[in-house]
C-alpha cells in the first residue's frame, strides 16, 4: 500500500493555507507537503499539525522569483549568499517540523552562454544544503522540471538527475522524481522508478498534460502506482495537481486506490 501526501500548496485552494490542514485531513490524508510554508509562522504549522494529527513530509528552500518567471536561487551564481539564507531559513523550520525531506529546486538560466556557470553552482550548493540537512537527518532533495511550463530550467531529465547523483556522491542526497513533469518532457516514469528506487527520496504526481487529477490526462495511473508499489521505492507519494473542479471531487482516484487495494 501506498502511502500519500496532499500538497497543500494545489490541493484544497477552496481554503486559507491555514484552513488546508483541517481539510486535508477530513479528506483522508495522513500527512502533507508545502512548497513553500514560509508565510506562516513555524508554530502556527506545527500546531496545525498537531491539531489533526499531520505529519509535514516535504517542504521546499525558498527559490525566490522562480515562479514569477525569474532564475530563482540554487543555480543563480550572484545570490549565493541569499541561497545560503533561505537554506538558514529552512534550517530554522526543519528543526520544529522534522520534515522527512527537504526540496532544493535547480532554477532556470536564462543566458544560456551560462549554463555550465549555472550548473556549477547548482552543484555547490546543493551540497550546501545536503550538508546544514545531513546532520538533522532530512533528505536533500531536488527535482527536474519540464521547460514547457518553465524554459531555461537547468535540470530536465532523469540523465541529468542521475548524473548530479553520482557526481555528488552524498549520503543525504536523493532525487524528487516528479512525474508530471518528467512525463512532460516525454521520459517514462514506470522505466526511472522501477530502476532507480533507491535514489529516489520522494515521489510527486499529476495526470499530463494538464497537471490535472489522475484521469484528467493520458497517464495509467492503475499501472504507475502497482509499479511504485513493487519497486524497492519506501516513501511517501505526493499529489501534487490542479484539481479539475473541487479538491474533494477530484479525489476518485484516492477512493478507488484503496478500495482496489482493500479487495
Amino acid at each position: 500500500m501506498l502511502n500519500f501526501t496532499a500538497n497543500l500548496s494545489l490541493l484544497f485552494t477552496e481554503y486559507t493555507l491555514i484552513n488546508r490542514f483541517k481539510a486535508a485531513k477530513q479528506a483522508g490524508f495522513n500527512a502533507v507537503e508545502i512548497q513553500f510554508p514560509y508565510d506562516l509562522s513555524v508554530a502556527t504549522i506545527k500546531n496545525k499539525l498537531d491539531e489533526y494529527d499531520l505529519k509535514l513530509v516535504l517542504f521546499n528552500v525558498a527559490a525566490a522569483d522562480l515562479l514569477q518567471g525569474g532564475e530563482g536561487l540554487a543555480c543563480v551564481p550572484e545570490k549565493r549568499d541569499q541561497f545560503k539564507q533561505a537554506v538558514a531559513q529552512s534550517v530554522n523550520y526543519a528543526e520544529l517540523l522534522k520534515p522527512e525531506a527537504i526540496n532544493v529546486l535547480p532554477g532556470r538560466c536564462l543566458d544560456n552562454s551560462r549554463l555550465e556557470y549555472y550548473l556549477e553552482t547548482f552543484y555547490q550548493n546543493l551540497s550546501f544544503a545536503a550538508e546544514a540537512f545531513l546532520p538533522m537527518g532530512i533528505k536533500t532533495v531536488f527535482e527536474a522540471v519540464n521547460t514547457h511550463d518553465m524554459p531555461g530550467f537547468i535540470v530536465h531529465s532523469g540523465a541529468q538527475m542521475l548524473k548530479l547523483i553520482k557526481q555528488l556522491n552524498h549520503p543525504g542526497v536523493f532525487i524528487q522524481y516528479d512525474i508530471y513533469h518528467l512525463q512532460m518532457m516525454g521520459e517514462k516514469p514506470e522505466d526511472f522508478i522501477a530502476e532507480h528506487a533507491d535514489k529516489i527520496g520522494h515521489i510527486q504526481f499529476a495526470d499530463c498534460p494538464g497537471r490535472g487529477q489522475p484521469g484528467t490526462g493520458q497517464v495509467d495511473f492503475d499501472r504507475l502506482f502497482s509499479v511504485i508499489e513493487k519497486s524497492t521505492y519506501s516513501g511517501w507519494v505526493g499529489a501534487e495537481y490542479k484539481p479539475a473542479g473541487t479538491t474533494i471531487e477530484s479525489l476518485v482516484w484516492l477512493k478507488n486506490y484503496y478500495k482496489i487495494n482493500k479487495l
